[in-house]
C-alpha cells in the first residue's frame, strides 16, 4: 500500500511539472511584453530608419500602453548595431530596426562577425521607399535619357555621391552603370548630410537617394527629380517619371524598413509585435506620416519579409560582385 502511494504521489508530481512546463510558455505569452523593448536603430538619430522606428513604436505604445526603447547605434557600414543586436539576449525586448544593409554587407565585408540569415528571424516588413535619382537644380541633365548619353559620350567624367562606400545610394549607382554600360565616378562622403550639401551646391553631379531622404529638398527646388524607382510616380513628385516609363523597368532599388529578433526569440514575442506593427500600418493617420516620409507600408507575415531579405541578399550579391567592392 505504502509503495502504491508513493507511486501516485511520483506520477502526480511527473504531471503537475507537466502542465507547469506547457503552461509556462501560455502564461509568458500573456503577460508579454512585461517591460519596455529596446530597438536599436543602426544609424544616428534623426534618419530615415530612426524616423520610421520612432513613428511606429509611438503608436504602438499609444494603442497598448506598452514601451519601447530606441537605441541609435549608428557607424561601421551598420554592423555596429547589427552585431549587437545579433549578441542580444533572444528573449524578446531586444528587436533590430532592419534595412538595406542587412543581408546585404555579408557581401561587402569579408570579416562580418554575424551572419544576417542565421543570427536573426524576420518580424515584419514594415515599409519601402523608392530611390530617387536628383541633379542639382541648374543641371543641363533632363531625364534618364540625357544622362545615359551624356556618360556614354564621356565615360567616367560624370560623378554621383553617396553617403559612403556600401551604401543603398552607392549600389544603386552601380547597378545603374552596369544595366546602361555606362562608367561614372563614385565620390563617397562621410554620411549623406554632406553628400547633399555639395550636391545642392553643384559640387557633385548626382545622386542616387532615397526619397525619405531627398523629398524635403526636391519640395523646395534645391534639386531636381529625373526618375524614381518603383512601379508608380510618388503622389509629392507627380510630374517625375518612373524609370521603367523611361526604358528602365528592371533598375528598382527598394530602401526598406523592418524589424528583426535575435534567432531563438520565442514565436509569441515575434507573434505580437507583428501583429502591433500591422495593426497600425493599416491606420490612415500612420499612411499618411509614411507617405510624408516617402515612404510605401508593406506589413505582411513573418516569413514574407525572409523572403524579401533573402531576394535582397540575391540580387545585391551579384551587383556587388560584379562591381568587385570589397569593404574592410
Amino acid at each position: 500500500m505504502q509503495r502504491r502511494t508513493l507511486c501516485q504521489h511520483a506520477l502526480l508530481a511527473t504531471a503537475t511539472a507537466a502542465l507547469g512546463a506547457l503552461a509556462a510558455p501560455a502564461a509568458w505569452a500573456q503577460a508579454y511584453p512585461a517591460k519596455p523593448i529596446t530597438v536599436i536603430v543602426p544609424f544616428a538619430v534623426g534618419g530615415g530608419s530612426d524616423n520610421v522606428a520612432r513613428l511606429i513604436t509611438t503608436r504602438i505604445t499609444e494603442r497598448t500602453g506598452k514601451t519601447f526603447v530606441i537605441d541609435n547605434r549608428g557607424g561601421a557600414g551598420t554592423n555596429i548595431g547589427h552585431e549587437a543586436a545579433a549578441r542580444a539576449s533572444a528573449d524578446g525586448y531586444t528587436v533590430l530596426l532592419g534595412q538595406f544593409t542587412l543581408p546585404v554587407n555579408a557581401h561587402l565585408y569579408p570579416k562580418l562577425r554575424y551572419a544576417p540569415e542565421k543570427d536573426f528571424v524576420p518580424v515584419v516588413h514594415i515599409a519601402t521607399a523608392p530611390t530617387v535619382l536628383v541633379v542639382p537644380a541648374g543641371s543641363v541633365l533632363k531625364d534618364v535619357a540625357g544622362l545615359r548619353a551624356a556618360a556614354k559620350a564621356k565615360p567616367g567624367k560624370l560623378n554621383f555621391g553617396s553617403g559612403g562606400a556600401g551604401t543603398s545610394v552607392h549600389l544603386a549607382g552601380e547597378l545603374f552603370q552596369q544595366q546602361t554600360q555606362t562608367d561614372l565616378t563614385h565620390v563617397p562622403y562621410k554620411g549623406s548630410g554632406p553628400a547633399m550639401v555639395d550636391l545642392i551646391g553643384g559640387q557633385i553631379d548626382m545622386i542616387f537617394d532615397t526619397a525619405t531622404s531627398a523629398l524635403s529638398h526636391l519640395k523646395v527646388g534645391k534639386i531636381r527629380a529625373l526618375g524614381v524607382t518603383g512601379s508608380q510616380r510618388l503622389k509629392d513628385l507627380p510630374q517625375v517619371p518612373t524609370f521603367a516609363e523611361q526604358g528602365m523597368a528592371d533598375f528598382d532599388v527598394p530602401a526598406w524598413y523592418g524589424v528583426v529578433a535575435p534567432a531563438g526569440t520565442p514565436a509569441a514575442a515575434v507573434q505580437w509585435l507583428n501583429a502591433e506593427v500591422n495593426a497600425v500600418l493599416k491606420e490612415p493617420a500612420i499612411v499618411a506620416r509614411l507617405d510624408a516620409l516617402g515612404a510605401v507600408p508593406v506589413g505582411g507575415t513573418p516569413a514574407a519579409l525572409g523572403d524579401f531579405m533573402k531576394s535582397q541578399s540575391t540580387r545585391w550579391g551579384q551587383v556587388i560582385r560584379k562591381a568587385g567592392i570589397t569593404l574592410e
